[in-house]
């Protein structure tokens, strides 16, 4: 392995700052924006009327969580098609329920909601708090805001050995019902636990109790992101998959976009939420929130729907998720042939079913990418008698039409709350989507 330069690892601790200050799917959209705009992207409202120039750097946010950048080409998009990326905010953890607070024998406790699939056991014994966004009564109706609690608030402590005497040989399970709302403090007294709970919201809003509507709120990890190992090679945080794709993305079109050379194709970064539940929302992948950019963007630039058809027949799409690291302790969990190496370079998924959107064109096509880039590639295919998971790769080619690959850059432990992956992997593909979007 190449030693990691300085500016491999400014980059892996730009990519720890930018998780940390995103600890929901909406903090991670504000993040994504905050950078846009210091790159001189200009915001546009999905209710206003869109007027592009080329070379123009614009971005729109849809659901709060879901964000589209994009940086207008000096070529046709008709001629040039588009040089997409996409990736996804959201991760799966635990969801506050509506009326979460309760109390039970002196110990007051936050009923969750399991999203998507998190590796529950890794929630056991850590400092976590809440983040996401709430709702509040206004004169005008209600206002949305971002809210985070920084110091730890809640704890899912584990139970005693002495009373799970199995748990090292059957493994730590917790029933989502009973065992996994998350202690808060000692109950009794007044006020109730929702109101109480509700003035904990109203305090850090700064508004009345009364005035705290419903909220959307999910539990992270307060432990801030590191690097790690014997020559500090790799990093370790909360939501590597999928905000490391997302970093990786949103680097590569700033890049692109402040690149003294100008932009020949229309190049676009999409960050999808709800990619861990499926995506079949209005800003998830499956709903209409790229086409709809394609469409303006198309009718700005004065493209009719004949040119528009040609411009995504023209268009190439890298679906950028994180993928399985080959594990040395579990080595019979992967495909013998297919053994993926942390800080060996991205990797091609593939999949005959389509779980992946992966195809022979597609995949030749990446790999010269990370030739034209200088970084090394990996292929990897799931185990035949396992499960393959899926991606938002398989749902935009097929709404769009378009040519697509699916990649990442490898892991461990994916889907716990502590994640693992290679400093120098982040960087081989940040570089190789710069080179999609050059291309």
């Amino acid at each position: 392995m190449p030693p990691l330069t300085a500016d491999v690892r400014r980059q892996g601790q730009d990519l720890l700052d930018f998780i940390d200050a995103s600890p929901s799917p909406w903090h991670a959209a504000q993040t994504a924006g905050q950078r846009l705009l210091a790159g001189g992207f200009v915001r546009l409202e999905e209710g206003e009327r869109w007027q592009l120039s080329a070379g123009g750097r614009y971005f729109v946010v849809r659901g709060g969580a879901s964000l589209i950048a994009f940086v207008i080409g000096n070529v046709s998009m008709a001629e040039a098609g588009l040089r997409m990326v996409g990736a996804h905010t959201d991760s799966p953890g635990l969801r506050l329920k509506p009326q979460a607070a309760h109390d039970r024998d002196g110990v007051r406790r936050l009923g969750v909601e399991v999203y998507g699939g998190p590796i529950l056991a890794s929630f056991a014994d850590r400092d976590l708090s809440l983040a996401g966004r709430v709702n509040v009564r206004v004169a005008a109706g209600f206002d949305s805001r971002l809210l985070r609690f920084e110091q730890p608030l809640l704890r899912l402590p584990n139970l005693a050995i002495h009373m799970n005497r199995e748990v090292n040989e059957t493994g730590l399970k917790f029933n989502k019902q009973s065992e996994l709302p998350l202690l808060l403090g000692m109950a009794g007294g007044l006020p109730d636990a929702d109101e109480a709970f509700r003035r904990l919201l109203g305090d850090a809003l700064q508004v009345d109790a009364a005035d705290v509507l419903n909220w959307e709120l999910n539990v992270f990890d307060t432990q801030k992101g590191c690097f790690w190992g014997a020559d500090q090679e790799f990093i370790a945080d909360s939501q590597l998959d999928n905000l490391a794709s997302c970093h990786a993305g949103l680097t590569a079109l700033l890049a692109v976009a402040n690149a003294v050379t100008e932009v020949a194709a229309t190049c676009l970064c999409a960050l999808f939420d709800h990619e861990e539940v499926g995506s079949e929302s209005a800003a998830g992948a499956g709903g209409s929130f790229v086409s709809d950019v394609i469409q303006r963007i198309a009718v700005s630039t004065g493209l009719d729907e004949e040119a528009r058809r040609c411009a995504l027949a023209r268009s190439f799409f890298i679906s950028a998720d994180m993928a399985h690291a080959w594990h040395p302790n579990f080595p019979a969990a992967y495909e013998p042939g297919h053994r993926v190496l942390v800080n060996q370079g991205p990797v091609i998924k593939s999949n005959a079913n389509q779980r992946y959107s992966t195809g022979a064109d597609t995949a030749a096509r990446f790999i010269g990418l990370c030739e034209r880039a200088g970084v090394p590639y990996q292929q990897y295919v799931h185990r035949t008698d396992l499960g393959c998971g899926s991606t938002i790769g398989p749902i935009v080619a097929a709404r769009l039409g378009v040519a697509s690959v699916d990649v990442g850059a490898p892991m461990w432990a994916m889907h716990s709350l502590r994640e693992s992956a290679g400093a120098l992997d982040h960087d081989y593909i940040t570089k190789v989507l710069k080179a999609s979007f050059e291309s």
